[in-house]
């Protein structure tokens, strides 16, 4: 990334980002999701997610691509409970949906099998973002499975990231679809792996449902019996991907979405901060491309966030640029005691690191730069062709001084 711990802060993929801070179902995410996403809408420090998917109030609630493949034979349909069938769908819920609640429906639309280790949380409490997981076992052995539930504003950037399918080269996958279905709600399945480096081979698929009506419904699954740290115990988690569809649109979840309690506080006028319309990640690429050294050739562009991929004839790497407008607040945050101040007021600093991935070997570049109006770009680059690669270089293909000059160069001032 462009800046150390920068992922803490960004909130392009807000759950991608916590699935990858998510170290199994104990922890309690909300806050996290809410402070997440304040720290991230100001910083703005990159807009992509490290995460491979996930979401927020718990690790499993809201990411990751979609999966699809050719299934073999006719899946076993997901039964159908009486029981859960009696229970609301659209209309609003005249109580929270309870922990006990979420448990029994889970396990009534699971196939016929072992269930163990069950845990919820209903919106009934004092963080009404609920979710249930527990510890399925169809005779092939056990995986993790996990149901979370929220709201999102229909239409809204959150919505939209939530059901796209992540960039390959950022978050390495299986396969990922993203679809409309005919009552105008978005699905996306995704099929991938809990380590996108693959240095533990969990497999991680997942399910995310957004309605018309903001209804967020997410459904996460393991072939291991936890998300981190328990062996693998199948060859693929227990759900096919069609089974996954039908868990996440049963209709008895969006009734438990709308019993969540409603947001009241509306923020004034004078709350509402003077925002500056930001760059597309095509005009940032558009005006890039022009600053690179002549022997680079792109040969990728970025679709979720702003990077490039070069290939300087000795192989491919990752550049990563931003550019954002009212970052003056928290200069002393990015630019310590030993940047550098130009003559015109402008910091800069540079950092070398080995990204943020733990790839044997990786090297990146950054060189970071603040206008005096809070105007920032900053510029990486790698020795790999992607976060998760395996390096292609000893060193990036852009030297330091290459990303001073494109960090600094007046064609930014364009976007100012």
């Amino acid at each position: 990334m462009p800046v150390e711990h920068d992922e803490e802060h960004f909130a392009g993929r807000l759950s991608h980002a916590l699935h990858d801070a998510g170290g199994g179902f104990d922890t309690d995410r909300a806050a996290l999701a809410a402070g997440g996403q304040a720290r991230g809408r100001r910083l703005r420090l990159r807009r992509r997610a490290a995460v491979a998917g996930g979401a927020a109030g718990i690790a499993l609630v809201g990411v990751g691509a979609a999966l699809l493949v050719p299934w073999g034979g006719t899946p076993a349909p997901l039964p159908a409970s009486s029981r859960v069938s009696e229970r609301p769908s659209n209309t609003p819920s005249t109580a929270p949906v309870t922990s006990r609640e979420l448990i029994e429906t889970l396990e009534e639309l699971l196939p016929e099998g072992k269930v163990s280790e069950q845990e919820a949380r209903g919106a009934d409490g004092d963080l009404p973002m609920p979710y249930v997981r527990l510890v399925y076992d169809d005779g092939k052995g056990p995986g993790a499975i996990g149901v979370g539930l929220n709201r999102v504003e229909p239409g809204s950037d959150q919505a939209r990231q939530t059901t796209d399918c992540p960039d390959k080269t950022l978050t390495p996958h299986d396969s990922c679809v993203s679809t409309r279905l005919p009552d105008g709600s978005l699905l996306k399945l995704f099929q991938g792996y809990e380590y996108p480096d693959r240095r533990v081979d969990t497999k991680w698929w997942s399910a995310d449902l957004i309605t018309p009506a903001g209804q967020h419904i997410s459904v996460s699954e393991w072939n291991a019996a936890a998300q981190k740290g328990a062996p693998i115990s199948r060859s693929e988690p227990p759900l096919s991907t069609a089974q996954l569809k039908e868990l996440v649109t049963a209709q008895v979840w969006r009734g438990y979405v709308d019993s969540i309690p409603q947001d009241t506080g509306k923020p004034t006028a004078t709350d509402q901060p003077v925002t500056v319309e930001e760059p597309s990640y095509a005009e940032i690429l558009d005006t890039l491309v022009p600053l690179l050294p002549k022997d680079a050739k792109v040969v990728a562009k970025g679709t979720d966030y702003s990077y490039l991929v070069v290939d300087d004839g000795k192989g491919r790497s990752l550049v990563e640029i931003d550019v954002q407008h009212g970052m003056g607040d928290v200069a002393g945050e990015l630019f310590g005691s030993d940047a550098e101040t130009l003559p015109d007021g402008t910091k800069v600093t540079s950092r070398e690191d080995a990204g943020d991935k733990d790839v044997p070997g990786c090297v990146r570049w950054t060189v970071d730069t603040l206008r005096t109006d809070g105007f920032r770009v900053v510029v990486s680059a790698y020795n790999a062709d992607g976060p998760h690669a395996a390096p292609t270089h000893a060193k990036p293909a852009l030297t330091a001084r290459q990303l001073r000059e494109i960090a600094l160069s007046p064609t930014w001032d364009r976007f100012r």
